[in-house]
């Protein structure tokens, strides 16, 4: 058993790396106790096939007081056995349902029916849950069928789809990418963010397959009865999403504040601080991506820190005012103007009903962030507004925006006091990044640290909101004797692939994922790495805990200070 720092802002208990049902249980139970305790400051607690993450915020909780809380719950808590729930699934195999049923007949020498029988007959373990949101990773499968990921994987993979990797089975929530042999097909939906319970799974349960088996052409199948569970779980299997009508806000009524989209930009959304407290169900927590921009913005207009702004992306939006409201807007320069005269970066501009706001050349950074007076008021799922385009969830309908959308906008009694503004400069376009060793700095010898800090990495173009992959420079060599299952994500992450080529993790990466994490960057840098874009340089350097609690504390000073 280990403690790893994952930056300053998370610890990371780990176990012997196996997926094992006993050490599994061990988890489950440390990360159920880390919750109950309620610890002020604890963001998030995730368990994952041997090992316990818990989030925090380092200006509430000192990372020595979750060291020993992780301690004490770990030197009384009690392994949790299977929960008792057995969920039955129902399931179609083969045919289009399960297109890759065939190469695992071939692979394995059995009948297509024999694989969907196997695959069946089993109960299956929910060891974690990650990847995507009410993704469960689900075990052992019969050894005669456990056959390898694709060569290739697939760009969409059907929302139910039920798959095999190696001797785990899960189900494919959403539509997404992915590389697991698709065996069959699920009409049960195993995640819904307007259910009271979104995910259907949870760590711990017992799942069995009840399927049958389509021939070709799909006018016939085969039938089998793959046995009763002692328990079946009852759930709602809502058809219901995390859709938003246009104009609804968070009363449900239609918003008579308002803002229309003329012209979407590149890439805007709706952001908060982020969706905490459900990345043990695999979801994001998205958010800002620079939160102190975030917060400047709203501080302006006379906000709560947590309303609501919208993320600009390299290139702006035209959006018409529908009502008197007054706005601010801070990070990138995207050079604002509203009606033609010039906005004032860091200073709230009063704009009258009608007023269309247009930006135009981008003189510095990535991403600037428009406050409305009031906050952008789209209805809060799963605890926040934020947009998580990839999973469809928060935000405007899950989405960027696009022309003619209608945003509700809450209502707002601030009053512009004039000459009110906080200066500012422009942000250099290569930029130093200090980060902490770990959580995986184990999987490196001591020459991938000294290529890390003696590299200058370009953002590439394959970068988003999830992660910037970086180039340049040579490959950082990860140690070939040690291998690396499903774990943790942390914002600041530095991933090795095995390309070698770092990508480091941001607001939208995914809860887990299987490449080492050499180092993390500092909550008190993650702004500047936000502000980032392709063709931009990065330099790494690493520090220690104090280097980065100091910076973060004189940050968050200087930030009240001019709020």
């Amino acid at each position: 058993m280990r403690l790893r720092e994952a930056g300053d802002s998370a610890l990371l208990l780990q176990f012997d790396p196996v997926i094992d049902a006993s050490v599994n249980a061990r988890v489950i139970a440390i990360a159920d106790a880390v919750r109950a305790r309620q610890v002020a400051g604890v963001r998030d607690v995730v368990s994952t096939f041997s090992s316990v993450a818990v989030y925090f915020d380092p200006l509430i909780v000192s990372i020595d007081a979750v060291r020993d809380l992780l301690r004490s719950v770990t030197n009384t808590a009690v392994s949790a056995p299977m929960s008792g729930r057995v969920i039955d699934v129902p399931v179609s195999y083969g045919g289009e349902a399960g297109p890759d049923i065939a190469d695992v007949a071939a692979l394995t020498g059995l009948t297509e029916t024999e694989i969907a029988r196997r695959h069946a007959d089993a109960t299956y373990r929910v060891f974690m849950l990650g990847f995507l949101p009410g993704f469960a990773y689900m075990g052992s499968v019969d050894e005669r069928i456990a056959v390898p990921r694709r060569a290739s994987p697939r760009l969409r993979v059907p929302a139910g789809s039920v798959g095999i990797a190696g001797r785990q089975t899960g189900i494919y929530p959403i539509e997404s990418p992915g590389g697991w042999q698709i065996v069959g097909r699920t009409s049960l939906r195993v995640f819904d963010p307007e259910r009271a319970e979104p995910c259907v799974f949870a760590p711990g349960d017992s799942v069995r397959f009840v399927g049958r088996v389509r021939r070709k052409p799909d006018t016939t199948t085969e039938n089998f009865d793959a046995g009763t569970p002692n328990v079946r779980a009852s759930r709602s299997q809502s058809a219901g999403g995390a859709r938003l009508q246009n104009g609804v806000s968070d009363s449900g009524r239609t918003s008579r504040r308002t803002i229309t989209v003329i012209s979407p930009g590149l890439f805007t959304t709706v952001q908060d601080e982020g969706r905490w407290g459900h990345q043990s169900s695999g979801v994001s927590v998205a958010g800002a991506m620079d939160l102190i921009s975030h917060r400047l913005a709203n501080a302006l207009v006379g906000n709560d820190r947590n309303a609501a702004t919208l993320e600009i992306t390299l290139h702006g939006p035209e959006l018409r005012f529908e009502t008197d409201t007054v706005v601010a807007v801070a990070g990138a320069d995207l050079t604002p103007t509203v009606d033609g005269a010039s906005v004032r970066h860091l200073s709230p501009t009063p704009c009258r009903q009608g007023s269309v706001l247009r930006f135009g050349d981008r003189r510095d950074s990535a991403r600037a962030y428009l406050a409305v007076g009031g906050g952008v008021a789209v209805s809060p799922v799963l605890d926040s507004r934020s947009t998580h385009t990839m999973t469809g969830i928060g935000g405007f309908a899950g989405r960027r925006l696009r022309a003619g959308d209608v945003v509700p906008v809450g209502e707002s009694t601030f009053a512009t006091r004039s000459g009110r503004s906080i200066p500012s400069g422009p942000r250099p376009r290569a930029v130093r990044l200090r980060a902490i060793p770990g959580p995986q700095d184990d999987f490196f010898e001591s020459v991938a640290f000294d290529i890390l800090q003696h590299t200058r990495f370009t953002v590439s173009p394959q970068s988003n909101r999830m992660g910037y992959r970086l180039t340049g420079g040579q490959p950082i060599p990860r140690r070939a004797d040690r291998e690396m299952i499903s774990d943790a994500t942390f914002a600041g992450g530095l991933q090795i692939p095995l390309s070698g080529e770092p990508i480091l993790l941001m607001a939208d990466r995914q809860t887990t994922g299987g490449y080492p994490q050499i180092a993390t960057v500092i909550s008190a840098d993650l702004p500047a790495a936000a502000q980032l874009a392709p063709g931009d340089s990065v330099q790494f350097e690493l520090c220690s805990r104090a280097v980065a609690i100091s910076a973060l504390v004189a940050q968050e000073a200087r930030l009240l200070a001019s709020i």
